[in-house]
């Protein structure tokens, strides 16, 4: 039982660490500001590993004054290199507010122009003539839809805040 429970607690504490690392990097990119440059921390390989790519898209400036600060993280996990991608907000203290999950990389947001993240469908299901464009300027939106148009109909994915 003790070294079940001893096993049970190494695992936890080295999630534990995992998260705490994940604060320091998002940092050291929003500290850099350069905007769409993406950076890679971490090594992902075959026998494990983590690697986390980090784009800062930049800040806008809401109606009413706040500046938020907009960056994608893709983070490649596990034996068969899987995806954890989310758009990330912070405030102009570089303090995290909140962030969307978007099931897909190639869902994620590709720049952020005048105050409007602007969604590239590259995804090979939907018309890549099409982009989605979210406007942040009256704020950060609880949640929202993204189309995509395909050839035999739409599709609208949903995110929240």
């Amino acid at each position: 039982m003790k070294i079940y429970l001893v096993f049970l607690l190494t695992i936890f504490s080295q999630v534990v660490f995992a998260q705490i690392n994940d604060g320091n990097i998002r940092l050291k990119t929003l500290q850099k500001s350069n905007i769409g440059k993406n950076y890679v921390y971490g090594k992902w390989n075959e026998k494990g590993g983590m690697e986390t790519h980090l784009t800062y898209l930049g800040n806008v400036k809401t109606k009413k004054g706040k500046t938020y600060k907009i960056m994608t993280s893709v983070w490649l996990w596990g034996l068969s290199r899987r995806a954890t991608n989310k758009i990330l907000i912070f405030n102009n203290l570089n303090q995290y507010v909140g962030e969307y999950s978007v099931t897909m990389i190639s869902d994620l947001p590709k720049k952020l122009k005048n105050g409007i993240l602007i969604f590239e469908n590259k995804n090979n299901d939907c018309d890549q003539k099409v982009s989605s464009k979210i406007n942040f300027k009256n704020g950060i939106p609880k949640e929202f839809f993204r189309e995509c148009k395909k050839g035999s109909g739409d599709i609208y994915e949903f995110y929240s805040f």
